[in-house]
């Protein structure tokens, strides 16, 4: 495993795991870790500037549909724990490296890393997220950019926070986040989106800079984040994007992940994804000693999934963070319509329909090998 940050990151935010990801945890025997280091996120609200519920969403119970926060909910740091721990006596795992250049011999690949070492492999699997340095060795991608841009930060704890992902919308199409954690402290995020491209690339003070400017005449939990930002708080800044590779592998390098097939930089579906794409490739792989082929079946399979996904338009992005308080006022009288019993009825009827439809979309059984 070559990674180019010096250690295991443990910063990032919420996670989820859904649908056939459940499944796929349950075989990796990971399944009660996964839920032991939950957030405890307890359901999303939408809430007023003072702080007031205008709409709640609980999480359902378990085995029911995932609604906006799902069962599983795990901070990406402690998925990444779960997995290296459990796995570091059969890997060897490789910080501060990058790989600098890939050759397919055609019975094995050549990596050579950016130190000047050189590994000897069957297979190269690029597992990178959506602006992936090393997917140019399998094929060119252009990446969408949807013009979401998102500022995660880790605030400290405050005895009024409670376990709620609390959503605070704002006019012109920002937002204020506030989700629980199981580690002491609080995930906060500010959103907006823009027609300004690249910010993502700025420095952090300039990222920092531009916050305090979108976010200087909002109320409610915006001046606590921005407080913290200022003072040192770790922030990752990005855009959300999608990505469409048309071909996954070439011989025997191969893509998984957001790499492959992101269809959003958020949105709960792209763990959910690497965890079904992982197993699948595990499975084709372990059949058969033609690795190039088992990579083209790993696509073949993984496809349905990857349709399954919900699709995230840039249409639907403004829809959900209007412009205006006439708009904010829509969302949140259509939320209290979907919580009503009435909602909840048409809802259940909906997530009935959609599960006998995706039954067909089902994991492939492989023997363990």
């Amino acid at each position: 495993m070559i990674e180019r940050f010096p250690e295991r990151r443990d910063e990032g935010q919420n996670v989820d795991i859904r649908g056939a990801a459940k499944d796929v945890v349950r075989r990796m025997g990971i399944d009660q870790a996964v839920r032991q280091a939950n957030t405890g996120e307890v359901g999303t609200r939408f809430v007023t500037a003072e702080g007031r519920p205008a709409a709640s969403f609980p999480v359902s119970a378990p085995g029911g549909a995932d609604g906006p926060t799902a069962e599983l909910e795990i901070l990406r740091g402690e998925l990444s724990r779960i997995l290296i721990e459990r796995t570091q006596e059969q890997t060897e795992y490789r910080f501060t490296s990058q790989i600098a250049g890939v050759t397919d011999h055609g019975d094995h690949v050549t990596t050579v890393l950016d130190d000047g070492s050189v590994l000897d492999s069957d297979v190269v699997i690029v597992a990178e997220g959506l602006r992936s340095r090393s997917r140019r060795f399998v094929s060119a991608a252009e990446v969408n950019d949807l013009g979401m841009y998102f500022a995660y930060a880790t605030i400290p704890r405050r005895d009024d926070d409670d376990l709620w992902w609390n959503w605070q919308h704002v006019t012109r199409r920002r937002g204020v986040h506030l989700r629980p954690d199981n580690v002491g402290s609080t995930r906060a995020m500010l959103t907006f989106i823009s027609d300004v491209r690249g910010l993502e690339d700025l420095e952090p003070a300039d990222q920092i800079a531009i916050l305090r400017k979108t976010f200087a005449d909002v109320g409610g939990a915006a001046p606590r984040i921005l407080r913290e930002l200022e003072a040192g708080a770790p922030m990752y800044f990005s855009v959300a994007g999608q990505v469409h590779v048309s071909s996954w592998s070439k011989g025997r390098i191969g893509l998984l992940g957001d790499s492959a097939f992101c269809n959003a930089t958020f949105g709960g579906a792209g763990t959910s994804l690497a965890l079904v794409g992982g197993y699948i490739l595990a499975g084709e792989l372990a059949a058969t000693s033609d690795h190039a082929a088992a990579l083209v079946s790993y696509q073949r399979k993984m496809k349905p999934f990857v349709g399954a996904a919900p699709v995230v338009r840039p249409g639907v992005l403004r829809i959900a963070n209007p412009r205006n308080r006439i708009g904010i006022s829509t969302v949140r009288a259509a939320a209290r319509a979907a919580t009503s019993p009435a909602g909840k009825a048409l809802a259940a009827v909906i997530s009935r329909a959609t599960n006998t439809a995706g039954q067909r979309v089902t994991l492939p059984e492989y023997p363990e090998p």
